[in-house]
């Protein structure tokens, strides 16, 4: 049997780990990540023989039938995992001898995951490069954007022409416009954080009364919660934002539907278990979905929805889904959508104590 020590340090990987016996295959030991994907508990499959597990067993059956089996260097394979009532799950299998000794140990990376994981990467990288980028170019067009204000009232007070005047209006009014585009573009990096104890169906509960102030006929906003997810420390205000923006970016796609009275949006809670986000493993993460009967997200915005003013309404500004990541990754978190016709679904992660 492991010691606690390792077992601890194989639980704490997201790679699915199985220890198994290099004469019969029988399972001596599964990590916590092998017990989610498999959705069987240690004890059920302790003493099972594994090879079941496998759409095709050969490569393992291969090596438990050679003498010596355990001997071998570590054999590469790729491979599809049996999940009962699932999908199978491909992997990449790193089969080898463990520690020396008669057992094998099996590792196991879900393709699946490593592309997540890779996606994950390149959504925060690209966020930092976005924050970055409108930060320093809000900036530039502060100044001079005051400056041409200024001007336009100074030239106003000139005027004697009624006709003129408008003219000068129109200067202030859309200086003042790019203005407030300008502070909600710096508003992210200019507000103190507040941490505090976050009841996140709190939350909720706040941004579905906003929401159905707005649109008190024809959507239903339900509640699906899972009321012992434990309170956490973050910014409520934050939170609250961040899910406002992306409920009513729902609200706002389901215009049609509204107007049918058949419109929904679902905000889903649950405990998500052995999460890895930037690399580090998380045990218990929130999830928090937020799921609409909408059309969709057009396929050509799919990939840039989080991107700073990119819209896909006429009249959308294209920071609301922006300002919801940044305010999510500063809880260590992180937002992903998935959409299809008729089900849009954003996901948000964020760890827990």
């Amino acid at each position: 049997m492991l010691a606690a020590a390792a077992i601890a340090a194989f639980d704490g990987l997201s790679t699915l780990v199985a220890l198994l016996d290099g004469r019969s295959g029988a399972l001596r030991f599964a990590n916590a990540a092998l017990e989610d994907a498999l959705g069987l508990s240690r004890r059920t499959l302790e003493g099972a023989d594994f090879a079941p597990f496998l759409a095709d067993p050969a490569p393992l059956q291969g090596v438990l039938a050679q003498p010596g089996g355990s001997d071998l260097n570590t054999l590469r394979f790729d491979a599809s995992l049996v999940r009962l009532g699932q999908e199978l799950l491909p992997v990449h299998a790193h089969l080898g001898p463990h520690d020396g000794g008669p057992d094998l140990l099996l590792e196991l990376w879900p393709l699946q995951q490593q592309v997540r994981q890779e996606r994950e990467e390149r959504l925060q990288a690209q966020a930092q490069a976005h924050k970055e980028l409108v930060r320093n170019l809000a900036h530039e067009i502060k100044n001079p954007l005051g400056g041409i204000r200024g001007a336009a009232q100074l030239l106003q007070l000139e005027l004697d022409s009624p006709q003129l005047t408008e003219y000068t209006q129109v200067i202030v009014h859309e200086a003042d416009r790019l203005q407030s585009l300008v502070d909600r573009l710096l508003a992210p990096h200019r507000q103190p954080h507040h941490v505090g104890d976050v009841n996140i169906h709190e939350v909720c509960e706040r941004v579905r009364a906003l929401v159905l102030a707005e649109y008190p006929q024809g959507l239903a906003v339900v509640r699906d919660y899972d009321t012992s997810i434990p309170e956490f420390r973050g910014d409520r205000a934050q939170l609250i934002q961040a899910l406002l923006n992306i409920v009513q970016n729902a609200a706002q796609a389901l215009a049609a539907r509204i107007a049918l009275g058949d419109a929904q949006i679902v905000l889903r809670t649950r405990i998500a278990r052995q999460v890895t986000l930037g690399r580090q493993r998380y045990r218990l993460a929130l999830e928090l979905l937020v799921i609409d009967n909408g059309p969709g997200v057009p396929e050509a915005l799919a990939d840039r929805i989080f991107y700073p003013l990119v819209s896909g309404r006429e009249a959308g500004s294209g920071l609301g889904l922006t300002l919801a990541q940044t305010f999510v990754q500063q809880h260590q978190g992180l937002i992903e959508c998935h959409s299809q016709p008729g089900r849009t679904a954003f996901r948000i992660l964020i760890p827990l104590p």
